[in-house]
């Protein structure tokens, strides 16, 4: 099969093109996983699915917008009867789409040691890195009766096969691209040089890459690509600089982002062409005590103010929301781009 990795830069001539009157969209994307502790070791159990329940308000939420999330579901979640019960029927009626998100670590079959480099799927052995997508694949398809045609890889740790296992059990679009971020610190994939445009990844079955949208903004904004990489080390002088406006890395998300950096983000997406915005979070978010972004009541009030806000100013840009069908209809699928 030919086409390109997840981790490889795409050439030139594989971006994707969009049909005459779609203009710019924007794609809402939740990852749709269990409650854990970010900061200790990586479990098989010890997480908790006690955020479920709150999904119906963001859902509702969603809808009061005139906007169809899509969930990226992983295991603990498509294995749940609670996540069902909430997502089902706005599913089912078209008011929300579902998709994949692989977290290694609590995805059957459990063969590997659970470590932080396993935690990137891409990193595990081929075979063993498919066997988990198909079970989560399959699992989604039979807890809500619809076959997922977007993915997202947890961690964003796609690697060399995971291109091959997507098309083989029928995926779309993946959106584990996550441009302007390098995660090779911890063994995982580098997209710091990632173009924000959506990209074919393959051009004999075609796999549309959507990467999430991050935008540099400031005056120093040129040299952002090169200056943020000597930077890593450097939180305390990334932030001097944030602060100062000379120039910062924004990555369109409620947590850890303010409404106005958000804005910033929106603004030079806009103004770039992008032609999709991938906006996403965390759905352990939606409910106090899960995240640090929202540690209580008080923040979860300041959460659904943020998207308020947010999906507000999209709309005065004339940014109208879309899906993954949507997208599927409208970018050339039959014919994409040579690559190369």
């Amino acid at each position: 099969m030919g086409g390109l990795r997840i981790r490889e830069l795409p050439t030139a001539g594989a971006f994707a093109q969009f049909r005459e009157g779609f203009g710019q969209r924007f794609l809402l994307t939740v990852d749709t996983e269990e409650a854990f502790e970010w900061g200790a070791p990586f479990s098989r159990d010890g997480h908790s699915l006690t955020h479920l329940p709150a999904l119906t308000r963001f859902q509702q939420f969603c809808e009061s917008h005139g906007v169809v999330p899509i969930y990226l579901i992983d295991y603990a979640i498509a294995d749940s009867p609670v996540a069902r019960d909430v997502l089902l029927d706005a599913v089912q009626a078209g008011r929300a789409e579902i998709g994949v998100h692989l977290h290694p670590w609590v995805n059957p079959p459990f063969e590997e040691e659970v470590t932080d480099y396993n935690s990137f799927a891409g990193n595990l052995p081929a075979e063993l890195e498919r066997a988990k997508f198909m079970a989560l694949r399959d699992r989604i398809e039979a807890a809500f009766g619809t076959a997922p045609k977007i993915f997202r890889c947890g961690r964003y740790g796609a690697g060399a096969a995971t291109a091959r296992n997507l098309i083989e059990g029928g995926i779309a679009i993946d959106t584990s691209v996550r441009s302007l971020f390098d995660y090779s610190y911890a063994g995982g994939p580098n997209y710091r040089d990632h173009p924000l445009h959506p990209y074919w990844l393959d051009r004999d079955a075609p796999l549309l890459e959507l990467p999430l949208t991050s935008t540099y903004w400031g005056p120093l904004r040129q040299v952002a690509p090169w200056l943020y990489p000597r930077l890593w080390r450097a939180p305390r002088l990334r932030g001097m600089l944030s602060h100062l406006g000379l120039v910062e890395r924004i990555p369109l998300t409620p947590e850890g982002v303010t409404v106005e950096e958000a804005i910033r983000g929106i603004d030079m997406a806009i103004d770039i062409g992008l032609p999709v915005l991938v906006l996403s979070f965390h759905s352990p978010s939606v409910a106090p005590g899960n995240t640090t972004y929202v540690r209580n009541e008080a923040e979860l009030e300041k959460f659904y103010d943020w998207w308020s806000r947010v999906l507000g100013y999209l709309h005065k840009r004339g940014i109208a929301p879309t899906t993954a069908a949507e997208i599927l209809e409208a970018v050339t699928l039959a014919s994409p781009p040579a690559a190369g």
